[in-house]
């Protein structure tokens, strides 16, 4: 008795068991082996990859992108890509060159045809873009091996021996970074510069003003005490002038303000009657709209509450309609059911009639049936007794029946009308009777005798002449 191997697979494992009964590949997590079948493991746990891929950017310009996948065996429901994978990666390593080989192209080619199609500015700053792209190309190359990525990290892009783009465009952010800082340091340095001379100017020239203010204070002072006397007699007599001339200004400047104030006060009475005309134009504008707006709401109140009794006439006769419709709808549809249940019971009686009719017909056949078979059952025990009587003659019973029913005589005549009509010619044969001692030439000669009576009738009865080999018949000349 043969017994099978019970396999369990491990948790990052699974069973791809292939011969006998099963059909290409079947996976499992557990199996009983049987013989003429064969059990191999899947390790079905990923495998970190890391590249450094040589690209070029639509300029022309080599780069190295360093990259590392993370990518395993594709797990799904159906386990259709699990059995790609077991078909045509899993008789190697993980770890072998051959599989990382296999991964480093797909990789390499699908990069390398992404780099050409953009700048390095491009890629230099889009690299999230560009990694999603590499991603989804290379995810959808090895889909036909049934391999998943299930992380990949790009990592900075770097310079190929010879040509330093990368390390030429950091010296340049560098460089650009310098100089705006010795701009910077410039420009501060120029602004503290100037504050200062600005400010040392402002300090010299508030010491020349102060100094000048001195001096003409002093020299005012000087020529105070000699103006002192002409001034005390001259503001006297300006006094007295300003004096005159404030009152005239102050007359003028009265009348100037009586006119003004009579202006403002005919302005104000203006534009008192105007805000009072203004006032009560819009005091009336707003009486008409409210008288409008009063109007509005009552017509359509009126309108509202017209058409709410149209309604409810119209929900009315059509409430009225719909119930007259319905009793009559309930009227008809009574009406055919009455009808209906009449059609059925006439259908009820007519098939009931014929139904009995058929018993009878049915009844009556079965009678003659069984009268039938009782004068057939008579019949046999009859023909069984005078067969019996007869020995079991079968050819005397059947004379026997043929007299009884008439059929001899019913043969005779068939035979009878059949001939009706008919003018046979009868000839007669004679031929030499050898008696009992002749011999067996005479008995030829004889039938050679009987053949021209006979073709002769033959041509008589049908016409027909005999074959050239056999004989001619001698024509009549009576005739």
């Amino acid at each position: 008795m043969v017994i099978p191997q019970y396999i369990v697979a491990g948790p990052s494992e699974m069973l791809a068991i292939t011969g006998s009964g099963i059909n290409e590949i079947k996976l499992k997590k557990k199996h009983f082996l049987w013989p003429l079948q064969k059990c191999s493991r899947l390790d079905i746990s990923p495998v970190n990859y890391s590249f450094e891929v040589q690209a070029m950017s639509a300029e022309k310009l080599p780069f190295v992108l360093p990259a590392v996948f993370t990518i395993g065996p594709q797990l799904d429901e159906n386990n259709e890509s699990l059995i790609k994978y077991a078909q045509l990666v899993s008789n190697h390593d993980k770890n072998s060159n051959h599989v990382k080989e296999l991964v480093k192209g797909i990789i390499e080619g699908e990069t390398r045809v992404l780099a050409a199609s953009m700048t390095m500015e491009q890629i230099f700053k889009g690299t999230k873009e560009f990694k999603k792209e590499v991603f989804e190309k290379v995810q959808l190359e090895l889909n036909q091996f049934g391999l998943y990525i299930y992380n990949a990290n790009v990592k900075q892009l770097v310079d190929v021996p010879g040509h330093e783009y990368f390390s030429y465009l950091g010296q340049k952010t560098q460089m650009e970074a310098a100089n705006q800082a010795k701009i910077d340091v410039a420009e501060a340095r120029m602004k503290g510069e100037i504050g200062s001379k600005q400010r040392d100017g402002e300090t010299k020239q508030n010491a020349a003003k102060i100094d000048a203010e001195t001096m003409i204070i002093s020299t005012r002072r000087q020529g105070e005490g000699k103006k002192e006397e002409v001034k005390v007699k001259t503001e006297v007599k300006i006094f007295e002038n300003q004096r005159e001339a404030e009152v005239v200004e102050a007359s003028a400047e009265l009348a100037k303000k009586k006119a003004g104030w009579s202006q403002t006060a005919r302005l104000a009475e203006v534009e008192a009657e105007k805000a009072v005309e203004i006032r009560e134009a819009e005091l009336q504008m707003e009486v008409q709209k409210k008288k409008a707006f009063a109007q509005t709401a009552k017509l359509k109140a009126e309108l509202l509450s017209q058409a709410n009794v149209e309604y409810d006439v119209k929900v009315q006769e059509a409430n009225s309609e719909l119930y007259k419709r319905q009793k009559e709808a309930e009227a008809a549809l009574f009406e055919s059911q009455k009808k209906a249940e009449a059609q059925k019971a006439i259908a009820d009686a007519e098939f009931y009639s014929r139904q009995q009719a058929a018993n009878s017909e049915l009844y009556a056949k079965q009678k003659e049936a069984e009268g039938v078979a009782a004068i057939g059952k008579a019949q046999a025990v009859y023909l069984g007794s005078i067969l019996k009587e007869l020995n079991h003659n079968y050819s005397a019973l059947r004379d026997y029946l043929m007299i009884n029913n008439g059929i001899y005589q019913e043969i005779a005549n068939i035979n009878a009308q059949a001939v009706n009509g008919m003018q046979p010619k009868i000839s007669i044969w004679s031929g030499a009777d050898g008696g009992e001692g002749g011999s067996g030439l005479k008995d030829v000669a004889g039938m050679y005798r009987m053949l021209p009576p006979l073709l002769q009738t033959v041509q008589e009865q049908t016409g027909m002449q005999p074959p050239a080999w056999l004989g001619t018949i001698p024509h009549d000349e009576s005739k």
